[in-house]
């Protein structure tokens, strides 16, 4: 098809040539075709290409109604494409893949001539071992889990109430935005100090390396969140990098991981001291709220002041019980019932003491009239005598003083001397002394 031409101006404002009837390769400067026409040439071109088998390492696998929009690099290089896989060819798959994963598929390049997006689409994936990246990063992550870098026990507790938190960011990033908007929002007067540091590409581990010493080395610093919004696993390579793993490990202040992603998570998250799934959620995780602390002081202290007032309650309740008692009531008249008791003991103490000692008077005299009555001197005392020989032997028998023996004669008032004349006038009982 020939185009057009006009031999003026005049004729060319008179005579205009729809573009939608200009094909692509007969256009020019005054004859230009539509986007339309070039989009449906394009699709038309392409449409005319086959199937192609092609080996690559997903970078980007996003799920969105049934099917899935990602993006194939090259296995040696950095070429990147980009593919559709529909819901129904997703349902035949057999395999659960993800990214990192290294596939080979069966792809259809495509041009939508509505939005002039050009992309390929997968009739057929399949597994062919895990990309080279993805390999690596799994035996760095055997090597530091083996050095117990990951184990729970050397992770270091975040302060209640920081004093300052160190934030390792994008300069002008959301993620900036996102932890200073949220930490003011919980806590009106938290300080931030923030060291900008690129978060992706050959920059980014050298710069938050140099960012996270600044930050340790400060003493007003208690915390440290190194903060990154989502993006493509290609562009979180830096945050498994081993020299930025290790200085997190090593770092004294705690380290908290805030890297925006759900499906996979790089090395810093499992040696960081805690793992927040967004910035937004690192700055919940950090800084507690103003508000819900208001609260839960108000309840402490209700619930504190309630148990005070019952305890206080409690306590007067059994000091009235206390005091309700006889004993505290009337204390007199406890010692008034006493004083009636001690003195009917004491009057019958007194009674039984009479009645022993006029028992005993009793006895007595008894006792010293049986004494009495048997006593020798009252034996004397009737006119009868003892009689005794020079030796203090008491006669007994009239044969043991012949005639002529001198005697000691014991009477009722004294002794006497006397000789024996020999003559026995009456015999008297043995063991009695002589009647005189």
């Amino acid at each position: 098809m020939t185009a057009f031409v006009p031999n003026s101006a005049s004729d060319a404002a008179s005579s205009p040539i729809p573009p939608d009837s200009v094909h692509p390769r007969d256009s020019s400067g005054d004859a230009p075709t539509s986007v339309s026409r070039l989009n449906e040439t394009i699709h038309d071109f392409v449409q005319r290409w086959g199937s192609v088998w092609v080996a690559g390492e997903i970078t980007s696998w996003n799920l969105r109604g049934g099917s899935v929009y990602g993006r194939l690099k090259d296995l040696s290089g950095e070429a990147v494409l980009s593919f559709r896989l529909w819901s129904s060819v997703r349902a035949r798959l057999g395999d659960q893949l993800k990214v990192g994963d290294r596939v080979v598929a069966c792809v259809k390049p495509d041009y939508y001539a509505k939005g002039g997006d050009f992309s390929f689409v997968v009739s057929q994936m399949r597994h062919d071992g895990l990309g080279a990246q993805l390999e690596r990063l799994e035996r760095l992550r055997a090597q530091l889990r083996s050095e117990g870098l990951f184990d729970p026990s050397r992770k270091k507790p975040l302060p209640f109430l920081p004093r300052c938190i160190g934030l390792i960011t994008g300069e002008r990033s959301d993620a900036e935005r996102d932890v200073h908007r949220n930490a003011e929002l919980r806590w009106p007067q938290v300080r931030l100090r923030t060291v900008h540091a690129a978060v992706q590409g050959d920059r980014s581990v050298p710069e938050i390396l140099a960012a996270l010493a600044q930050l340790d080395a400060d003493p007003d610093v208690d915390v440290i969140v190194i903060a990154r919004g989502g993006g493509d696993p290609q562009a979180l390579l830096g945050f498994s990098d081993e020299r930025l793993v290790r200085a997190v490990a090593a770092a004294a202040t705690p380290v908290v991981s805030a890297i925006g992603h759900e499906n996979d998570h790089p090395l810093l998250d499992d040696v960081a001291d805690l793992r927040a799934s967004t910035p937004t959620d690192a700055a919940k995780r950090v800084v507690p709220d103003v508000g819900e602390q208001r609260a839960l002081v108000g309840q402490l202290r209700a619930r504190l002041t309630t148990r005070l007032t019952a305890r206080i309650a409690h306590d007067i309740t059994q000091l009235e019980q206390l005091r309700s008692r006889p004993v505290l009531r009337d204390p007199e008249s406890l010692l008034t019932g006493r004083t009636h008791d001690l003195m009917l003991l004491a009057a019958r103490g007194r009674e039984v003491i009479d009645r022993r000692l006029d028992a005993q008077s009793r006895r007595v005299a008894e006792l010293r009239a049986s004494l009495r009555a048997l006593s020798p001197a009252s034996t004397l005392a009737r006119g009868y005598a003892i009689a005794y020989l020079r030796d203090g032997t008491i006669v007994r028998d009239a044969a043991q003083a012949p005639s002529g023996t001198s005697l000691t004669v014991t009477v009722d008032r004294g002794s006497v001397s006397a000789v024996s004349a020999g003559e026995v006038t009456e015999s008297a009982p043995s063991g009695a002394g002589t009647k005189l």
